[in-house]
Formats: C-alpha cells, structure tokens, sequence
C-alpha cells in the first residue's frame, strides 16, 4: 500500500487506486489516469534502477523481470554497500533496490549514508527480513519504502512505480496495522528498544554466524561485537549467550516463515 502526500495527475500523484486480494494472488484495480502512467514511458524515457544485492540468482531474476517492463531498466548491480554507493554516486539512478542482508555494511547503513549525502535517488527495500520490525526503521533512516522477498513479482513492480511516483510503500498489514492504533498505544516492544547495528548482530546470530564472522561483516572489532551481545542480552533479558543464541536462531527462523 502506499501513502500519497498528495493527490495531483501526470507527473502529480495518484492516489485514487484499489488493490484488492483474490484467492489466487492479488488483483489491482487501477483507475484514471494511474492507468496512463503505469502503461505509458514518460517523455520515451525508461525510469533507471540500481539494484544493490549480494544474491547473484536473485539479483538477475529481478533485472530479468525488470528490464522486460516498458517504462523500467537496470542501469547497474552491485553485491555490496561500498560499490554500491560509488555506482550510485556515478550512475545517478532514479531508485536504488536495496537488500538489507549485506556484506560489510548493511543495507540500512547503506541508506544512511546515501541520504548524508543528499542524493537525489528513490531507495526500496526488498528483503528477506521481516518487514513489521524492519519497515519503521528503513523509513525512518530515509527509505522510501519496504516490500519483501517473497511478494508476488508483480508487487515488487508495483512498489517501485509507487516509491517512483512519489509515495511511500509498505504492506497494506503494516499500513494498518500503524494506522490503526493511537499514539499512546505505540508502546516499544523488546526488539524495538535494540540499536539498528544491535539487531543487525542479532540477525547475523540468528544465521549461526561466530563473533569473528560477524566482526568483518558489521565493521566491529569483536570486542564490539561481544557489548553488542551483551547489550541485547540486558534488553530482552536474556541470561546467557547461550540464550541469547536460542532466542535469535528462533526469531530469525520465524521471520522466515
């Protein structure tokens, strides 16, 4: 679902569409002149996307399915954070699809640091990792949008004309799940009270990864790595590593399912 900032045609926005679910996948109804602008290249231009991935097989499936599109097309890859923004900076791309789970530096930092710089670049995150926990901190490090992996291809699409046009981009579970509940009613739940490089060990801890495979990965020395583990064992209240090992394997193994 997206989140309009205003209702305007063309080049404006458009906010005046219905996506309804049916038994075997999901339908969009798209009326006015959304329908125009989904069908139409604007100005016999293609919108340039940078795809930032570190899954080779993914990475090309979504170029594939991509560049088959009228009005879309891949203008660069890159399988980790540093080239990636060296691309970015060079390329100039429209929208950057970023993944969250890689190398070096994560794909939130990634964002950070694409919007210190102030690059004028739409970033849509498509990822594995759960978007209930995730999509909040992505919007609010200057994402545009979240949508996971295992959407229909077809959403994946949608998601990025959306961030394109101008909107933000969650789940229609997530938008209301948000839009719902009242001001007093967001209360922190223990995972929100961990740091976005807490939850990224975390995550790497869920992935049976060490202390010395996690280091190089998140740019901490192990010595950092070892008070990121105890600081997210004082805030779930976690006794031992070895529970703290326990409830990680658990979530991430949830969040997959």
């Amino acid at each position: 679902m997206n989140v309009p900032g205003g209702a305007r045609c063309n080049a404006r926005f458009v906010s005046n569409y219905l996506v309804r679910r049916v038994a075997q996948g999901r339908m969009q109804k798209i009326s006015g002149c959304m329908a125009k602008l989904l069908k139409k290249k604007i100005d016999g231009q293609k919108s340039r996307i940078f795809l930032v991935e570190d899954h080779p097989v993914f990475r090309d499936g979504l170029a594939k399915l991509l560049n088959a599109e009228d009005d879309l097309t891949v203008c660069g890859e890159a399988g980790e954070a540093r080239q990636a923004l060296k691309s970015i900076i060079k390329l100039k791309p429209a929208l950057a699809v970023v993944d969250l789970g890689l190398p070096g530096k994560s794909g939130l930092e990634l964002i950070k640091e694409i919007r210190g710089l102030k690059l004028a670049v739409k970033l849509l995150v498509v990822s594995m990792f759960d978007e209930a926990l995730y999509a909040q901190r992505v919007l609010r490090a200057g994402g545009d949008g979240y949508v996971m992996k295992q959407a229909d291809p077809q959403e994946i699409i949608l998601a990025i004309r959306d961030v394109l046009d101008g909107h933000i981009h969650v789940s229609e579970d997530v938008f209301s799940r948000d839009s719902s509940r009242q001001p007093s009613e967001k209360k922190p739940g223990a995972l929100d009270l961990l740091t976005d490089s807490e939850l990224e060990v975390l995550e790497l801890l869920g992935q049976g990864k060490s202390t010395q495979e996690i280091s190089p990965q998140v740019g901490l020395s192990e010595a950092e790595v070892n008070k990121h583990n105890t600081s997210i064992r004082r805030k779930l209240k976690l006794e031992s590593n070895n529970a703290l090992v326990r409830y990680a394997v658990s979530w991430v193994e949830d969040s997959r399912k």
